[in-house]
């Protein structure tokens, strides 16, 4: 810190402070100079410390206060601006009445009175604090005042409007300003364009943005980058990339970091990973600086797509361009390596953040958790020591996952005892127990582990229900399931559709299937839409139980309400036709799938060319072998199993070894079921 000469005067402080680019030491600085003998601080240095401390950290905000009671103190007459910079100190930090007790007492103060930069500072603060009635208030106190309205005071009423949804107000209010000839500015159009994006309005946003270059107002790179940012956050790809392209076709305004941020982040999120790493090339080629967010948002959507190798691309070179990797970065790609079971480059990386000091209590969950995903129980539980024994305070989703860590990995005992002698826990941590219990059938266990879930305050899920409704079932307690089932609303949980569908699997497996007719109907009555699972499980119950004529009425009521069939429920039907040897149907529903759009898979050609064996039509069975082929499938075991089981059972035995042989040379591994085969073919002839 510079030294302070004996002959202290404002003008040399004023030098000093300037020098100094930490606020701390500048603040040092005019505190020493305020117990300097023969030395008083002018209006200048006043406002020069406060403007420094205004923009810097909010811990400073008890220091701005302390000034602010030396210059009133002192009496030194200031400026409005030494004002303004108080005021809006405190409104960036939302403390909006110790701005309005500023405003208030400008005159005892600063000797000065508030104008109109004070006056719309304020109102400005009283919108971005969600005061909305009380600016509305302050607003009608500028005529009280005699206080006329200009440029700034409209642009925050269009901002006001706006929060308060009143966007044919704000519309109206632009148009006005045109007429009184006071002409809105970039911010106005950007304020109003910014609400209706921010409302999905985009349609309105766009029509906003358009009219700009009828008034010959050209948009800045704000106003693209905010509708950009809109589309392409509600899924609109196309409209997202026709802004971006006027952008960058534009002369009068170029891409900024943020621009190139919003595309990369929306390309990502439409899950158009490798455009957006197209778009990070690019953006080093015009030599913009990328920053952590656009290294973020890269990495993750390369680690979502399992693309590990293009995301350590991002990584390396954020580095060799000095770019430091924060906690977050770490975080993704550490999740990514997890995900794709690259568990050295885990413990590599891991290393790392170690020697950076970039290491927090989500670190530690990300790996555990991939630990336990990767069935290396041992090393998880060792990284949860570490956590203790490097003081990072576990939280409620680290006792989740290694309650979840355990139950999935078969220690259900050993969970147990973290749930009793822990008692911050979350609905994670019990879903996951109660999960545990319903697998082992542990049924009276989970319903009491449900019960204390809810009186220790956990909000209960319809995951959670589904589990303890899922083992009712799997242990034939269908009764059961439906009582709980009837008492998830008094519970304050909502059934979903996947509630539904397991029950109706329920009841269709224990053949109730006019009950889950009726649960369908129930569905239907309290708004639920049933999806293609939902329709695919009645008929697999269906076709079950020899009932083909109800099925295929179904499919034919489904196609009438508008619904497209999909392959696995198609699969089902095939299969139920060609189980009761009803092939010419099975076929004809084969030949209708391109007339839904829907795609017949490797389980379709199999399941049909079983139908043909079983009927003992070798020829037509091979003509689908032949089709897999043309297709582009590759025969699985399953395939090669019914070819060989229908070649054998055609007394073919010649033709069965011959593709037997073709199997192994595919590098395809022979089942037990495939041995049972061949071995009983030969036995028996």
């Amino acid at each position: 810190m510079a030294m302070l000469p004996k002959k202290l005067s404002p003008k040399s402080l004023l030098k000093l402070l300037k020098s100094e680019k930490n606020s701390n030491t500048s603040l040092s600085l005019f505190d020493i100079a305020s117990q300097h003998p023969n030395y008083t601080h002018d209006a200048i240095t006043f406002h020069h410390i406060l403007r420094k401390l205004g923009s810097s950290d909010p811990k400073f905000i008890p220091h701005i206060t302390r000034i602010v009671d030396m210059i009133q103190t002192q009496k030194c007459l200031c400026s409005e601006d030494v004002a303004l910079t108080v005021i809006k100190g405190y409104a960036k930090n939302l403390m909006v009445d110790k701005a309005m007790e500023i405003f208030q007492n400008m005159k005892e103060i600063f000797g000065c009175v508030p104008r109109v930069r004070s006056f719309n500072t304020l109102l400005n603060a009283f919108v971005v604090s969600g005061q909305l009635s009380r600016a509305e208030l302050f607003f009608k106190y500028f005529g009280t005042m005699g206080v006329s309205p200009n440029l700034e005071t409209y642009n925050v009423l269009i901002k006001l409007n706006c929060k308060m949804k009143r966007f044919d107000k704000a519309k109206e209010l632009l148009g006005w300003m045109w007429e009184i000839d006071l002409k809105p500015d970039v911010y106005s159009y950007g304020t109003l364009i910014n609400g209706f994006s921010k409302n999905g309005r985009l349609g309105d946003a766009l029509k906003v943005f358009d009219e700009m270059f009828e008034r010959r107002l050209y948009p800045d790179v704000t106003c693209y980058n905010i509708l950009i940012d809109g589309f392409l956050k509600n899924g609109d790809y196309d409209s997202g990339k026709k802004i971006w392209e006027r952008l960058v076709k534009g002369s009068s305004v170029y891409p900024n970091v943020v621009s190139y941020n919003v595309m990369i982040n929306g390309l990502c999120r439409c899950g158009k990973f490798n455009e957006g790493l197209e778009l990070w090339d690019r953006m080093k080629r015009n030599a913009q600086k990328m920053d952590l967010f656009t290294c973020s948002t890269l990495i993750h959507g390369l680690c979502e797509l399992g693309n590990v190798n293009g995301a350590e691309r991002i990584f390396k070179e954020m580095i060799e361009t000095g770019l430091s990797p924060d906690v977050v970065v770490y975080g993704v790609l550490l999740n990514g390596y997890c995900k794709v079971g690259e568990i050295n480059k885990c413990f590599e990386l891991w290393e790392l953040m170690g020697k950076e000091d970039c290491r927090n209590v989500t670190s530690y969950n990300i790996l555990m958790r991939g630990l336990f995903e990767n069935g290396m129980v041992d090393e998880a539980i060792s990284i949860w020591k570490l956590m203790n024994e490097n003081g990072v305070v576990a939280d409620s989703t680290s006792y989740g996952i290694l309650i979840h860590g355990w139950c999935k990995n078969g220690y259900l005992n050993k969970a147990l005892k973290v749930l009793e002698a822990e008692n911050k826990m979350d609905a994670y941590a019990y879903s996951s127990i109660v999960k545990g219990l319903c697998k082992e059938g542990r049924l009276d266990e989970a319903t009491a582990m449900f019960d204390l879930m809810a009186k220790q305050g956990c909000k209960l899920s319809s995951h959670v229900c589904n589990a303890l409704i899922n083992g009712f079932i799997k242990a034939s307690k269908i009764e059961d399931a439906l009582r709980f089932f009837g008492e998830m609303s008094s519970r304050n949980c909502s059934p979903t559709v996947v509630t539904y569908n397991v029950l109706i699997d329920g009841l269709c497996k224990g053949e109730r299937f006019g009950d889950a007719h009726k649960l369908v109907e129930d569905m239907l009555q309290k708004g639920w839409t049933p999806d293609m699972i939902t329709y695919s499980l009645l008929m697999d119950g269906l076709c079950q139980s020899k009932k083909i004529d109800l099925a295929l009425k179904l499919l034919s009521q489904i196609v009438s309400k508008g619904f497209k069939p999909d392959v696995t429920m198609v699969n089902i039907i095939i299969h139920g036709l060609c189980s009761a040897g009803d092939l010419e149907n099975a076929l004809q529903l084969f030949l209708s799938m391109s007339q839904w759009e829907c795609l017949p898979n490797l389980v379709t050609y199999n399941t049909l060319m079983e139908g043909f064996y079983k009927a003992r039509d070798c020829k037509n069975a091979s003509a689908v072998w032949a089709l897999i082929l043309r297709r582009g499938f590759r025969p699985d075991i399953i395939s090669y199993n019914i070819t060989l089981k229908g070649l054998c059972s055609c007394h073919r035995m010649s033709d069965a070894i011959l593709f037997f042989n073709d199997a192994l040379n595919r590098k395809i591994r022979p089942t037990a079921i495939t041995w049972n085969i061949l071995v009983r073919a030969i036995i028996y002839g």
